[in-house]
């Protein structure tokens, strides 16, 4: 069921005290459109609100909250409406929830989703309907590729992205028997073909020589693993390189401390998805596990410093990765409104800013690449006292392979 929040003056008054001070949030250019004055700015999240994913689909919404609220939750002259509807994680449900937010709400635009079978479900309907989206977080290497449109931009990454640093390191450091173990799905196989390549790579770089001595696939979603867990014990790898988030991420890394597989010198890696946001419900069992992403908690820079300081007032909670992507996505709603003064009928010159923004991100520098992909900095973290802490870039600028995109 979809939700709708109008969004007013009076509240977004109230939390501006919380909520100013990130970025240029300066007062918003008087709009020149005489429609935009009259009509909302219909946003429709597709978003997880219940089950495994639910806490990454409240995370986006409160930070895309909070960055509106900051431009007093007018966009281009015209107020906001925000329509939430639950995605569930479901792909069978992906092409009725997002056709009715496309045809029944009639949004001017699709913010979503985080599940990445979801992803391409919506965004064969967001090319056909031509409507405005912004992808906070499925990073579904075709919606960047084969499926890639003028319309459809993304702030977050794409699956390729953050096993692809991770990969490096390890080659780097010397590793030469490596498991990747993920959830059987796009999003886990491509992360861990993204780990492959920069493992390939780095091994080409270093002069050095590795294998990948098995790929463990595990059925989403489930959580029970520890036949996976004696096998790899058995294998007795260097390292291991995992894909899991959520919940399951959580299981994973209690499991693992569990088998006793935390002091046995085998090394657990992962995408940063692996530890961002779950450190508390991992606990002991978290400590010393690397990981990269695009985004760590101490990131030390003052637009990151002010967002983290903002959020925590806001909804009295840290912010993750995933408030930092829906964070952006509101601010490429903004610079995309703002550059047309509201109309949506300006499409060419709404995507040409769009495609066009360099961002000042908490994350740290972003810009897109042709495909409408994030071309951005990944960081090697490693968990200390339940922070996932910052210890260099990994890899800087990364941009995504993007086959089969014509913008055309």
């Amino acid at each position: 069921m979809s939700k709708k929040t109008d969004f007013t003056r009076r509240r977004a008054l109230g939390l501006m005290g919380a909520a100013a001070g990130v970025g240029a949030v300066a007062g918003f250019t008087p709009t020149k459109f005489a429609i935009g004055q009259q009509a909302k700015v219909r946003i429709g999240t597709l978003l997880p609100y219940s089950g495994t994913y639910a806490r990454l689909g409240e995370a986006i919404t409160n930070a895309m909250v909070m960055r509106f609220a900051q431009g007093k939750d007018m966009l281009g002259g015209r107020e906001i409406e925000l329509i939430r509807l639950d995605s569930e994680a479901a792909p069978p449900k992906a092409t009725e929830n997002t056709s009715k937010l496309v045809n029944s709400e009639k949004v001017d635009f699709l913010v979503g989703p985080v599940h990445s079978g979801v992803a391409m479900a919506m965004a064969k309907i967001a090319r056909e309907e031509g409507v405005m989206t912004v992808i906070p977080n499925a990073g579904a290497d075709q919606i960047t590729g084969p499926l890639c449109a003028p319309n459809i931009f993304r702030s977050s990454f794409s699956n390729w992205q953050p096993g692809y640093p991770m990969g490096r390191v390890l080659a780097e450091e010397g590793k030469k028997r490596v498991v990747t173990c993920y959830w059987n799905y796009g999003a886990g196989q491509q992360s861990a073909q993204g780990f492959k390549d920069g493992y390939a790579d780095g091994l080409k770089e270093t002069g050095g020589d590795g294998e990948i001595v098995k790929e463990i696939g595990v059925p989403f979603p489930d959580v029970e693993f520890q036949s996976v867990l004696s096998e790899i014990a058995a294998l007795k790898p260097d390292a291991v390189y995992t894909f899991f988030a959520g919940g399951g991420a959580v299981k994973f890394v209690k499991d693992w401390a569990a088998a006793g597989l935390k002091d046995s010198g085998i090394e657990l890696t992962g995408a940063g998805f692996l530890t961002e946001g779950v450190t508390e419900a991992q606990g002991e069992a978290a400590e010393g596990i690397r990981t990269t992403l695009h985004y760590a908690d101490t990131l030390d820079n003052p637009v990151n410093q002010v967002f983290r300081r903002n959020y925590r007032e806001m909804w009295g909670k840290e912010a993750d990765v995933y408030a930092v992507q829906g964070y952006d996505a509101a601010e490429l709603i903004r610079i995309g409104l703002e550059a047309v003064d509201g109309d949506m009928g300006a499409r060419g010159e709404m995507v040409a800013a769009m495609e066009n923004a360099v961002i000042d991100s908490p994350r740290g520098p972003l810009k897109l690449s042709a495909a409408h992909n994030p071309v951005q900095n990944f960081y090697l973290r490693k968990v200390t006292n339940g922070v996932n802490a910052v210890e260099r870039i990994a890899v800087e600028a990364l941009s995504a392979p993007s086959q089969g995109c014509s913008m055309g």
